[in-house]
């Protein structure tokens, strides 16, 4: 019998380069692992104590001795405070600087900050960056020519070991390098702190005139600092702890790329020292009241709720090191009114069925979260918005935010400091959750999977009513201007029921009985996602 011919394969040279460099990138990376541990340092944040004669305790002390056994706490909701909160910190530290953030970009904002952390350590300021490594490819050079600096230590959370091949990296290592740390915080001679749900960046502090995220911070004083230094120091010398050092080989001109840099950041800052978001900056509430020397601030009880930094290294299953099941304590213990704010918000059947006991016994039960045209993750939208019909027939309030809410506040005379974005696409992207108007949860923890199972989380629960009644007097007055509140209507043929949402648009009501904002094409896309197996990605 004749041998049977192959058939001409109808290649191009170029696929067959490409997939040599696409197999050549997986060994590679495959091939790259982790450096030891052996040699690294632990280091630990200094006591309040060892601090007491710096500017900032000498400055906390009597409002401190006022308030024996008290924190003291001060919202940031607005983007420019909350900029300028982290600014003040960064000028006016002595002793340390601690920095944890998931997202660090080196735009305005960040360059802004970045230079005033520089000018700390100058000082002579021990600064700890705790970046988490996802979000800073391409950055290697600056974080080491960073931890250059005699004062500055450097260390990503849960690194790739391949620096340059990410892509490939994460495909061979997906299930290590898919849990990330979400934390945010910035604290000061561990006497000031700033936790809150902000990375730092142009977005977060209605500095992007593109889109711009609603979130909240607290500014905190007082016994829940150290708590919150303590986390920080769980982070800093657990394991997944990388000095970058380790990880990149330092330039053999770090000293002088550090000074490039410096200049580079100097120069940045007094570019930008006359443009319109700086003078925003200094009109903020804040600059104001920092210069006066009279900040308002609330004081009561406050505790963190954190994940262990081991959570990341555990299999998900195992909640041991989870942050979930205390916070799901804390708002379970609501006797009359539950208000959740979770830009990332996805339920499962069980979390309906809470949601569902809790309203049976007489709790009002209230979620703001963000409408599709609003959300930045448009398959968080597909994994929430099949159980809406279901958190309705529970008895929940659910709010989404509208991408006009600036625009809308602007109308209504509150935009407060966000003129300059007034026109951006309003997102969500804080994560606050009130119990009976007393109790305030302010952190970087969604109520989706990926926050319980898979990131580490961090937030902070104060105890003030006088705060909470303020915030939830500011939420009632603005929700129908700022989102659509989803109902059920019954069917024209009487069959069932079926979505609206109305809203206030120019001071009167407006019923959209369609998903506002989603055409036929985001329809089918919404689809596709929801088909696919992601729901404990999300």
């Amino acid at each position: 019998m004749p041998a049977v011919q192959d058939r001409p394969r109808l290649t191009h040279p170029w696929q067959h380069r490409l997939t040599v460099l696409l197999a050549t990138a997986l060994l590679l990376a495959g091939c790259a692992s982790l450096p030891p541990q052996d040699g690294r340092v632990g280091t630990y944040a200094v006591t309040p104590a060892d601090t007491a004669g710096t500017l900032l305790a000498r400055t906390m002390a009597p409002m401190l001795s006022a308030h024996p056994g008290q924190s003291g706490f001060y919202p940031l909701a607005s983007g420019p405070d909350a900029l300028v909160a982290r600014i003040a910190l960064a000028r006016a530290a002595q002793r340390t600087l601690d920095v944890q953030y998931y997202i660090y970009d080196g735009d305005l904002t960040g360059k802004t900050l970045l230079a005033n952390i520089i000018a700390a350590a100058d000082r002579g300021v021990r600064v700890r960056l705790l970046l988490d490594d996802l979000h800073v490819a391409g950055q290697d050079r600056i974080l080491s020519a960073l931890d250059d600096h005699p004062n500055i230590e450097v260390r990503l959370f849960n690194p790739f070991a391949s620096r340059s091949l990410r892509m490939a990296a994460m495909a061979l290592d997906y299930s290590r390098l898919n849990r990330r740390m979400h934390n945010k915080s910035m604290t000061a001679d561990n006497q000031l702190t700033i936790v809150g749900g902000r990375n730092i960046g142009d977005a977060y502090f209605s500095a992007d005139k593109g889109s711009d995220f609603t979130d909240l911070d607290l500014l905190l004083a007082g016994p829940v600092v150290p708590e919150v230094s303590a986390v920080f120091d769980d982070y800093w010398n657990g394991a997944a702890a990388y000095p970058v050092s380790a990880l990149v080989k330092p330039p053999e001109d770090a000293a002088a790329q550090l000074q490039a840099l410096r200049d580079y950041l100097d120069k940045h800052v007094a570019e930008a020292r006359g443009g319109e978001y700086s003078q925003t900056l200094l009109s903020s509430g804040l600059a104001q009241a920092l210069e006066s020397g009279k900040l308002p601030a609330y004081w009561g009880q406050a505790t963190v709720i954190a994940d262990k930094a081991a959570k990341v290294t555990l299999p998900p299953e195992d909640d041991s090191s989870h942050a979930i099941p205390k916070l799901v304590k804390l708002l379970g213990s609501a006797q009359q009114e539950l208000a959740l704010v979770s830009p990332y918000f996805v339920p499962n059947r069980k979390a309906v069925e809470w949601f569902a006991q809790m309203t049976r016994r007489g709790v009002t039960v209230r979620i703001l979260t963000n409408s599709f045209a609003a959300t930045d993750v448009s398959a968080v939208h597909a994994g929430y918005s099949p159980w809406r019909k279901d958190l309705l027939e529970a008895g929940v309030e659910l709010y989404e935010l509208k991408p006009s809410a600036y625009a809308e506040m602007a109308r209504e005379g509150k935009q407060g400091h966000r003129s300059m974005v007034s026109k951006s696409r309003a997102s969500l992207h804080a994560k606050s959750y009130m119990v009976d108007r007393r109790l305030l949860f302010v952190g970087s923890l969604n109520l989706d999977p990926r926050s319980a199972r898979l990131n580490t989380e961090m937030g902070v629960v104060v105890h003030s009513a006088p705060l909470c009644v303020a915030l939830g007097k500011d939420l009632d007055q603005a929700l129908l201007d700022v989102a659509y509140k989803v109902m059920l209507a019954p069917d024209a043929d009487g069959s069932g029921t079926h979505l609206v949402w109305v809203t206030r648009e120019n001071g009167l009501l407006r019923t959209y009985d369609s998903e506002p904002d989603m055409g036929a094409l985001q329809h089918l896309g919404q689809g596709l996602l929801r088909m696919l197996p992601i729901e404990e990605e999300l």
